[in-house]
């Protein structure tokens, strides 16, 4: 009897690794807090793991893998497998996704903005610039143009922005830096704090970071329609580990892609921006619109950016002027 049970239970046991050893499971490195931000990270885990009868698991880490800006050096050695950043958290490592965050590109939605993100990562610069991190964006994260809350006296012309520290990424601070203003790159986390303490006196962020980071509690102003522009956030994966995935399990992950952004978006367009309105309103925020002819003069004041990026790009090899034009046409083809 002993005899036999010792056989079961090694058999039981034996059965235990094998099932064990059929599961996938990856780690996933995103910030802060589930947000609307990430949504479509959320729905995909939720996607892949019905798919694959919870054979395949995405274990989504909220800072506990990584910090933001130190996810694409997590993912070029296979520290996790999936992971989220921004491109204005480190241009150098990643130029050729950073044209997408050029000041006043044109984008008027969460729609467009994935039409034209997707069809650059299939850009063959896009794959080889990202493909030195061993990274493989497979969804951008769509954000609204972004506009600044602030605290102290509100701006009411572009003159008003001479020395504001703002903290702003990317073109968006290219931009706030052509009109007299002084940005600072810090993380999303960081941002509350800094405004507390007086290190910046203004924010550019878009309506759910305002609310998710704390901006709003004590902000004085919002500006309703500056809109110089937004950031770029893909989601990647480690291309190694993309690679030792079965046919069955890339098939669960990518066929997922499509209903995850499709989620991200609807859930951003009706539960996001739904709240965002009275938020501002129950906080006493006095919401600050610009003319046209200030909108226009600030346009005309950043054109120079785009030609610089043109410029610094090529001279780095890469085919900047072909991004931008591809970027651009992208834009004209999908606008409403």
């Amino acid at each position: 009897m002993r005899h036999l049970l010792s056989r079961t239970a090694l058999v039981a046991i034996a059965a235990t690794f094998a099932t064990e050893s059929l599961a996938t499971e990856w780690n996933v490195s995103l910030w802060g807090k589930r947000r609307a931000f990430t949504e479509h990270v959320e729905k995909l885990a939720e996607l892949v793991s019905e798919k694959t009868n919870g054979e395949f698991t995405l274990n989504i880490s909220y800072g506990g893998l990584s910090k933001n800006r130190e996810n694409l050096d997590g993912i070029s050695i296979g520290a996790f497998e999936m992971a989220q950043f921004c491109a204005g958290y480190h241009r150098d490592k990643n130029p050729s996704i950073t044209v997408l965050e050029l000041p006043f590109l044109g984008i008027s939605s969460l729609e467009q903005e994935v039409e034209v993100s997707m069809a650059l990562y299939d850009h063959p610069a896009v794959k080889e610039d990202l493909g030195r991190w061993n990274a493989i964006p497979i969804m951008p994260s769509p954000l609204p143009q972004y506009n600044l809350a602030g605290v102290g006296d509100k701006p009411e012309s572009l003159d008003d922005f001479k020395g504001l520290t703002v903290r702003a990424t990317g073109g968006i601070g290219q931009a706030l830096t052509s009109v007299g203003a002084v940005p600072t790159s810090m993380s999303a986390t960081e941002v509350r704090q800094a405004m507390d303490s007086g290190v910046v006196k203004a924010v550019a962020f878009a309506p759910h970071a305002h609310m998710s980071f704390g901006t709003i509690e004590n902000a004085t102003w919002w500006t309703t329609n500056l809109n110089p522009g937004t950031v770029n956030c893909p989601v990647v994966v480690n291309s190694d580990a993309l690679d030792f995935l079965t046919d069955a399990e890339r098939e669960a992950l990518l066929s997922s892609v499509d209903e995850a952004l499709e989620h991200y978006v609807d859930t951003y367009n009706s539960k996001t921006m739904a709240a965002w309105g009275p938020a501002l309103e129950e906080r006493n925020i006095t919401q600050v619109t610009f003319g046209e002819d200030e909108l226009a003069s600030f346009r005309a004041t950043a054109a120079p950016i785009a030609q610089t990026w043109i410029e610094e790009n090529a001279s780095r090899g890469l085919p900047a002027q072909e991004l931008y034009d591809m970027v651009t046409a992208k834009i004209a083809e999908t606008a409403k």
